[in-house]
């Protein structure tokens, strides 16, 4: 039993280089995994990687594991509230005191490569090393791991996945993986391993070239969106939508998918194709999955902060996409799964993102946008992102509220106000992961004696 408190690690965790600085370097989380023994080759790993879609495809894929009867271990980030949500144990978050103990387990070894190098491992390396020594401890069947940012680099890819996935490949984090989707997709495709399974959601041709190119060197298999599966059919339902997808397998038809956004759909085909292509390989279930196992599975999927209804009467959604390509699709669902008028936007954005992109994404959708930012430094400051959204919607339809809550009061009274019938106005909440996690934290109500969820961000 270690003595330190929780808020001791995570303390400790944040005080180190943050996610956001990167050195292209695995010298240092593979030195440490080493000392641990390597703990991500005692179990098959599936990898994911993309733009965007990587968490809620993780999150599906986990769900159709557990259905089929595996322990599993996910890894994923960033977390909305609570840093545990990135290590998850059969779906569920590891817990406070397991978390410690996992980190006082590894710290010996942490301070070793820290007194080996002249840079000491980042806040991302150590909590890679954590997640796969506690799913090694668990111990869990398979590892569902996505990578923080990039690929090759990412510390993530000290593990090999048996299948790797790519989700779609758009530009953010610009100043870091590129300029463009083939510089980015390059870097992504570091985790394309030999004799892996590579599953590829849609890409466009340029990005596919470099995708299946690296494949191709290093000798993996392709399964491809749009030629070895998909999504055959799909229809807008109430809290979600009904799918068909054709899979490596068969087909599987009528799956009740409970999240929106023809993007989620396409998810859900990339998801199934990796958990056919790992089961394929997998002793315990000798590659066999059915209709009813995969509707099971997707019958139970959540993804919070991903076009998540927080609130009614009126509707308040909160959505952490916080780039273009995401903004795009977010709003194409919004548009599709409800009938809002008017829409509120709330917008907190970061300073490194192509902002003016983003509220060209939500000018045609809502009515008013209210501006303001999250409490992370990297926040563009409201008046600013005010300034911005002036030139892309005019300044009679910008509001800019400095403190996120007010901008959500304001955003809920406009809605209720102006709505053309009882019911009809609604609130997106929107611009970056932080700003979802947050307004989640305002909105949703957490059981009596829950920690305060933002004592492990600070």
């Amino acid at each position: 039993m270690s003595d330190l408190s929780y808020a001791e690690v995570s303390a400790k965790l944040q005080a180190r280089w943050p996610e956001t600085k990167i050195d292209p370097t695995l010298d240092r989380v593979r030195r440490l995994v080493e000392l641990l023994g390597d703990p991500q080759k005692t179990y098959p790993v599936v990898h994911l990687t993309g733009t965007n879609g990587k968490t809620s495809t993780a999150r599906m894929v986990d769900s159709l594991l557990r259905e089929a009867g595996l322990r599993t271990g996910r890894f994923t980030s960033p977390h909305l509230e609570s840093v545990r949500e990135r290590i998850t144990l059969n779906g569920e978050p590891i817990d406070e005191q397991r978390f410690v103990e996992v980190y006082a387990e590894i710290e010996p070894y942490v301070d070793v490569v820290d007194s080996e190098n002249e840079h000491p491992l980042s806040f991302f390396e150590v909590m890679t090393a954590m997640a796969f020594a506690a799913f090694a401890d668990a111990p869990v069947d398979v590892a569902v791991v996505e990578v923080g940012l990039g690929g090759t680099w990412d510390s993530t890819n000290v593990a090999d996945g048996i299948v790797s996935v790519i989700t779609p490949v758009a530009v953010d984090h610009a100043h870091i993986l590129g300029a463009d989707p083939v510089t980015i997709a390059r870097d992504k495709s570091g985790i394309i391993k030999p004799g892996a399974t590579t599953v590829i959601s849609q890409q466009s041709l340029d990005v596919l070239e470099v995708l299946q190119r690296r494949a191709t060197e290093v000798g993996a298999q392709v399964a491809r969106e749009g030629l070895e599966f998909g999504v055959t059919s799909r229809t807008v339902a109430v809290g979600g939508q009904l799918i068909s997808i054709q899979g490596l397998g068969g087909t599987y038809e009528e799956i009740f998918l409970p999240l929106y956004g023809e993007y989620q759909a396409h998810n859900a085909a990339t998801a199934l194709a990796a958990v056919e292509a790992l089961l394929g390989s997998t002793a315990q279930t000798e590659g066999r999955i059915d209709n009813e196992l995969v509707q099971a599975g997707f019958a139970e999927v959540t993804s919070p902060g991903r076009l998540e209804v927080v609130r009614t009467s009126p509707t308040v959604i909160v959505d952490a996409a916080h780039n273009p390509h995401g903004a795009e699709a977010t709003a194409a669902a919004v548009t599709e799964a409800f009938a809002f008028n008017p829409l509120i936007g709330v917008l907190g954005c970061m300073k490194d993102k192509d902002v003016y992109a983003i509220l060209e994404a939500y000018e045609p959708i809502m009515e008013t946008v209210i501006c303001t930012r999250n409490s992370f430094d990297r926040s563009m400051p409201a008046e600013e992102l005010g300034e911005i959204a002036a030139e892309v919607f005019g300044e009679d339809r910008v509001l800019v509220r400095p403190k996120l809550l007010d901008a959500i009061d304001d955003a809920i009274r406009l809605a209720e106000e102006n709505a053309i019938a009882m019911g009809t106005g609604g609130v997106l909440i929107t611009g970056s992961v932080i700003t979802a996690g947050e307004a989640r934290t305002l909105l949703v109500r957490k059981p009596k004696g829950s920690q305060n969820p933002y004592e492990d961000q600070r």
